[in-house]
C-alpha cells in the first residue's frame, strides 16, 4: 500500500504546467447572463421598527493590514488579551441589556419599507451557482412554503438585520433551521443529535439562530395542517428549551459544557420520561410509538457507512468500483471530462492536486490515516436544497480492497449570507470558515472535516465524510407530539452549541426565568411565518410566470 493517497494507474509523467484541469473539470465557473431587473413586488408601508441595540465598535489596533487573517497568521500572531469577569459581573451584563433591548420587543417585527425583493435575492444568488442546476434548485424550492424557507436564508438574513439584539455574541449556524439538525456518529462511533450543516456561520447576536429556528417549526408545523394551537405549543417548546438549556449550561463548570451532549440512550430515556408522564391511556400510546420510531431511525441511521453508499452510488466494472452516472443528480467526473475534451490523466491529476492540498488542514493522525485510501473514482452530486447549484462532488476512496471503501463529499463554501450585514469571518477562506465554525458548535465532528482552495482564486471547498451513520428526522411525517419533542431537542442542542462560543451566563441572565422571551419569538415566528407564505406566493408567480425557470421532481 502506497503511503500517499493516490489514483490508480496514475501518469508516469507530469502534466503539463500550462493545463489547469480542475478550471475545467472540477471548478469551471459558469459565465452566466446578467438577467434582466425584475420589477419588485408591492412593498409594505412603512411601520416603526423594534428599537435595536447598537454596540459601540472597539477601536482597532493600530497596524492591522486587514480585516481578515489567514491561518498562518492567527497561528503565529501574538495573543489576544482575554478578560474573566467573575460570574456576577456575567449576569450582571445579561440582564443590562434587558434596559436596551427588552426581551418583549422581540414580537415586533415588521417587513421594512424598503424590503428587498424576495425573488431578486434568490435571483442574485443564482450568479454565482451551476446554470444547469439552478431550475433544480428552483423546482425543490416550489414544493412547499417549508421547502422554499429552507431555500431562502438569505431572505431572512437581510430581514434580521433589523431585528432587535441584545449585543450578546455567539458563533452562529447561520441557518438553524429544523431540518439542519440530526444525527451522526461520533469519532467513539457514538451516535449524536446535533446541528449538522455549517455553510453559512459565522459569529454574531444568539437571537438570529432562534428566530431561524423557531420560525421553522412554525412554518413546518401549518405545513403538516397543525391547529393554531399545537403550531403555538410546538413553537413555544423550542424557545422554552432554548432558555432553559442555557441556564442549564450557565450552572455548569466550563469543562462540563464543553463535554455535554445529547446522544441516543440520553434522547430514548427523554422519551421514556415523557411518556411516563403522559395521564391518558390515547397520549400515553403515542408517545410510545414515537420512541419505537425513533429506534427505528436509529437503526438507520447506524446503516448509512460507505458500504452502504458503495452499494447505492457505485458498481464493479472491470473489478473497479466506479460511481454510477444519474443525471442531473450524480454525474462522474469523467463524463463531464469528456464533455470538456479532457483526458483521465487530466481529471486524475486535478483530483490529487485538490486531495494534497486538503490533506494539509487536517491533523497529523487523520492525515496519515487518509493516506491508507486511494481514489479511484470522483463525482458531481447535487445535495440539499439551499445548496443546490454550489459545486459539490464525492469522492470514493479504497483501502485495502474494492471491500474497504471510504466516500468523502466535496462541497463549495461561499461567503455566508449574514456577511452582508455582519462583520466579515476573520477566515480569508470560506471553507475554513465552515470547518472552523463546525468544530466550534459540534458536540463532536467528523475526523474527516477539513478544507482547501480551488484552482480557480475565487472558488473554495470543505471535506467531510459523505455518510457516517447520518439521519434526519422526516418533518412532514410529524404530528404534533413528535413534532413537539423534536422542538425540545433542537431547542437545546442549540443552547449547547451557543454556550460553547459564548456566553451562557450572561445570555441566560437576559433570557430570565419567565416565558417572555418565549412568547415574544413565538409572536414573531407567527409573523414571519406570515411572511414566508407571501414570499412563497411571489416566488410561484415568478416561476408561472417564466421570470424563473423550474424542474421539479428531481
Amino acid at each position: 500500500m502506497a503511503n500517499n493517497a493516490t489514483a490508480k494507474k496514475a501518469p508516469a509523467k507530469k502534466a503539463p504546467a500550462k493545463k489547469a484541469p480542475v478550471k475545467a473539470a472540477l471548478a469551471k465557473k459558469p459565465t452566466a447572463k446578467k438577467a434582466p431587473v425584475r420589477k419588485a413586488t408591492a412593498k409594505t408601508a412603512p411601520v416603526k421598527k423594534a428599537p435595536v441595540k447598537k454596540t459601540p465598535a472597539k477601536k482597532a489596533p493600530a497596524k492591522k493590514p486587514s480585516t481578515t487573517r489567514s491561518s498562518t497568521e492567527r497561528r503565529t500572531s501574538a495573543p489576544h488579551i482575554v478578560e474573566h469577569p467573575n460570574v456576577v459581573a456575567r449576569a450582571a451584563r445579561g440582564k443590562a441589556a434587558r434596559a436596551e433591548t427588552p426581551r418583549a420587543s422581540h414580537n415586533g417585527w415588521e417587513p421594512a419599507a424598503d424590503r428587498p425583493d424576495p425573488v431578486a435575492l434568490i435571483e442574485e444568488q443564482n450568479r454565482t451557482r451551476v446554470p444547469d442546476l439552478v431550475p433544480v434548485r428552483h423546482g425543490r424550492m416550489m414544493v412547499s412554503p417549508f421547502t422554499f424557507y429552507r431555500g431562502a436564508a438569505k431572505i431572512m438574513a437581510t430581514d434580521l438585520k433589523d431585528t432587535p439584539r441584545a449585543g450578546l455574541i455567539v458563533q452562529l449556524c447561520g441557518d438553524a433551521h429544523l431540518s439542519n439538525f440530526g444525527v451522526f456518529a461520533s469519532p467513539e462511533r457514538n451516535l449524536l443529535f446535533d446541528l449538522n450543516d455549517f455553510d453559512e456561520t459565522l459569529p454574531g447576536p444568539f437571537e438570529y439562530d432562534v428566530l431561524r429556528m423557531t420560525a421553522s417549526f412554525t412554518i413546518a408545523a401549518r405545513n403538516n395542517g397543525f391547529n393554531a394551537a399545537d403550531i403555538r405549543s410546538v413553537t413555544l417548546e423550542a424557545v422554552r428549551s432554548y432558555r432553559e438549556g442555557m441556564a442549564q449550561f450557565a450552572a455548569m463548570r466550563t469543562m462540563d459544557i464543553w463535554y455535554a451532549r445529547m446522544t441516543e440512550q440520553e434522547m430514548l430515556k427523554a422519551m421514556d420520561m415523557a411518556r411516563a408522564t403522559q395521564k391518558d391511556k390515547a397520549a400515553r400510546k403515542a408517545a410510545k410509538g414515537l420512541e419505537k420510531t425513533a429506534l427505528k431511525n436509529a437503526a438507520k441511521a447506524r446503516s448509512r457507512d460507505s458500504m452502504q453508499a458503495l452499494s447505492k452510488l457505485a458498481e464493479l466494472v472491470d473489478g473497479q468500483y466506479r460511481i454510477i452516472s444519474q443525471p442531473p443528480i450524480v454525474i462522474p467526473v469523467r463524463d463531464l471530462a469528456e464533455s470538456l475534451g479532457l483526458s483521465s490523466d487530466d481529471v486524475q491529476a486535478a483530483v490529487l492536486e485538490q486531495l494534497r492540498s486538503y490533506r494539509e488542514s487536517l491533523q497529523d493522525d487523520r492525515r496519515r490515516l487518509l493516506e491508507r485510501f486511494e481514489v479511484v473514482d470522483v463525482a458531481h452530486k447535487v445535495v440539499g436544497v439551499g445548496s443546490v447549484g454550489n459545486r459539490a462532488f464525492i469522492a470514493l476512496l479504497q483501502g485495502r480492497d474494492e471491500q474497504d471503501p471510504l466516500f468523502l463529499q466535496v462541497k463549495e463554501a461561499t461567503a455566508s449570507v449574514l456577511e452582508d450585514h455582519l462583520p466579515k469571518s476573520v477566515y480569508e477562506q470560506p471553507g475554513e470558515r465552515v470547518v472552523q465554525g463546525q468544530r466550534m458548535m459540534q458536540a463532536a465532528s467528523d475526523i474527516f472535516l477539513g478544507w482547501t482552495k480551488g484552482v480557480q482564486a475565487d472558488r473554495y471547498l470543505y471535506w467531510r465524510q459523505l455518510r457516517d451513520m447520518k439521519g434526519s428526522a422526516i418533518v412532514e411525517a410529524m404530528v404534533p407530539m413528535g413534532m413537539t419533542f423534536y422542538a425540545h431537542a433542537c431547542g437545546w442542542t442549540l443552547a449547547r452549541a451557543h454556550a460553547r462560543s459564548g456566553d451562557p451566563v450572561a445570555i441566560a441572565a437576559y433570557l430570565g426565568k419567565s416565558d417572555t422571551f418565549d412568547r415574544a419569538v413565538t409572536d414573531f415566528s407567527n409573523r414571519y411565518a406570515d411572511q414566508n407564505e407571501k414570499d412563497y406566493e411571489a416566488f410561484l408567480e415568478a416561476v408561472h410566470t417564466g421570470w424563473l425557470e423550474a424542474r421539479e421532481g428531481v
